[in-house]
């Protein structure tokens, strides 16, 4: 496999929009980690939904993306207008997978960039995020459909969809995303109450079409963003190093789906394999649960950055 053409950047900001856990008395910042300061009654929204800004820097180059539009329209642009961010102003948006809580908020976005801006919008996603899906949860006996993305109303709305199985760069190739991930951990083996109707069957969901983005940044290594990492957050960063040929990984953010009891076996080895990992920084969010984000916290102290609605991470690389 050849390795990704990836540029370095200078610097890398990700201001995280819509996630599962907001608090007004977080304040304590530093160069890293940024916490918005709000007076009642402007208060951020949470919900079960992830949905992150992402700015990237190389020299006087600047581009600004969306990975994920969360499950609320109210949610996602009462959070955007507090923090002063001009939704119309991307340049792209990347869907991490075809999950509900990552895309209901996109057409509702797609529409307001039309009207204020006039344009289409490229929307980076898989092939197999049109897939319809549903939740069959052993104990419930019935199955719940989810509700799934449609093209046509992305493209009335104002999206250009880019379908593609393989890495794809965007933000000027200081960006990429890893296409599907290869499976290589033992103990990473998806959602098992997650299906999907692949040729007319309802079968276990693959989640083939779940992504994350990987960003070089200069002289520090790594930054890999996952939207859930249903594909196991450690296949996730190993296949972004395999991708880059980089070993040194800065930072590791977003969800890692780790909640609910089918998942408590899986913190520990998570956390293991992250500890080998060993990034500068590991932000839990979303899906990760409040077990597994906690113990993250004990376990790795010195690296663990508590997420809430509205902080903004920044990353510098080196002069």
């Amino acid at each position: 496999m050849s390795k990704l053409n990836i540029r370095e950047a200078d610097r890398l900001e990700v201001t995280i929009l819509v996630d599962n856990y907001t608090d007004m008395l977080v304040t304590e910042s530093n160069d890293i980690c940024r916490r918005p300061h709000l007076s009642l009654p402007h208060v951020f929204l949470a919900e079960h939904g992830l949905s992150c800004l992402i700015k990237v820097f190389s020299g006087v180059e600047e581009h600004t993306i969306l990975m994920d539009a969360a499950v609320t329209p109210a949610c996602l642009f009462n959070n955007a207008k507090l923090l002063k961010v001009d939704l119309s102003k991307l340049e792209a948006i990347i869907l991490s997978h075809g999950h509900p809580d990552h895309f209901l908020g996109l057409v509702e976005l797609l529409k307001f960039i039309h009207e204020e801006e006039g344009k289409e919008i490229p929307l980076f996603l898989h092939p197999e995020a049109f897939l319809e899906r549903r939740i069959n949860i052993p104990a419930v006996g019935v199955p719940s459909t989810m509700p799934a993305l449609e093209e046509a109303v992305l493209k009335a709305s104002g999206a250009i969809p880019i379908k593609s199985k393989k890495p794809v760069p965007v933000a000027g190739d200081l960006i990429y995303t890893t296409g599907e991930v290869e499976r290589t951990t033992a103990f990473e083996k998806g959602f098992p109450w997650a299906e999907a109707k692949i040729d007319g069957n309802w079968v276990a969901d693959p989640f083939r079409d779940d992504q994350g983005l990987v960003i070089k940044l200069k002289g520090k290594g790594l930054v890999v963003i996952s939207g859930c990492a249903h594909a196991g957050i450690i296949n996730t960063v190993q296949y972004a190093k395999k991708l880059t040929g980089m070993d040194k990984i800065h930072a590791v953010l977003g969800g890692l789906h780790l909640t609910g009891g089918i998942f408590d076996p899986l913190i520990q080895p998570t956390i293991d394999e992250m500890r080998r990992i060993n990034p500068d920084y590991i932000i839990p969010m979303h899906c990760t649960g409040w077990k597994a984000i906690n113990r993250f916290a004990e376990v790795m102290p010195e690296k663990f950055l508590l997420n809430t609605v509205g902080t903004t991470y920044v990353f510098k690389g080196e002069p």
